[in-house]
């Protein structure tokens, strides 16, 4: 084509990756929350950030843990996005996927009782929380405990 090879295997790339950047774009479109539960995320995002921030801090959680969520903060403080924020719905959607990711990997290894443990709001709070993202609230006696109960 151009004659040179580093050439043709940038525009490759870029073209690979315009493609991969298009498939997500329309798979977020898909999967997006709709209606009350995009109200109820975007009433939670400023209790997840801080949800976020306190397990990142704690000791107890395990080293990879801690710093999957110190990624995970970068990221969201990052100008830059998979998705421009700048797009409606969809701006914020590639955010609440990879947090619902990150966390569902936090319930994994440390527990949910980790996360109810540093949940800033109410109990009810922490059931929307569990239910935008497929998490179970009751993983054990202590996560149906209210934080001030205990």
């Amino acid at each position: 084509m151009t004659g040179t090879w580093w050439v043709e295997l940038l525009i490759s790339v870029a073209l690979a990756l315009a493609l991969i950047w298009i498939v997500l774009l329309v798979a977020l479109a898909f999967v997006r929350p709709r209606g009350a539960h995009l109200k109820e995320a975007l009433r939670l995002l400023p209790d997840v950030l801080r949800l976020i921030r306190r397990l990142a801090a704690d000791p107890s959680l395990p080293r990879g843990v801690r710093i999957r969520l110190g990624l995970l903060l970068a990221y969201l403080a990052l100008p830059l996005d998979l998705v421009p924020d700048v797009i409606p719905v969809l701006g914020y959607a590639d955010d609440a996927i990879i947090v619902t990711a990150v966390l569902r990997g936090v319930v994994r290894r440390a527990g949910i009782e980790a996360v109810h443990r540093h949940w800033p709001d109410t109990p009810d709070g922490f059931v929307v929380l569990c239910r935008l993202t497929g998490l179970s609230p009751h993983g054990s006696a202590s996560a149906r405990t209210p934080p001030e109960a205990r």
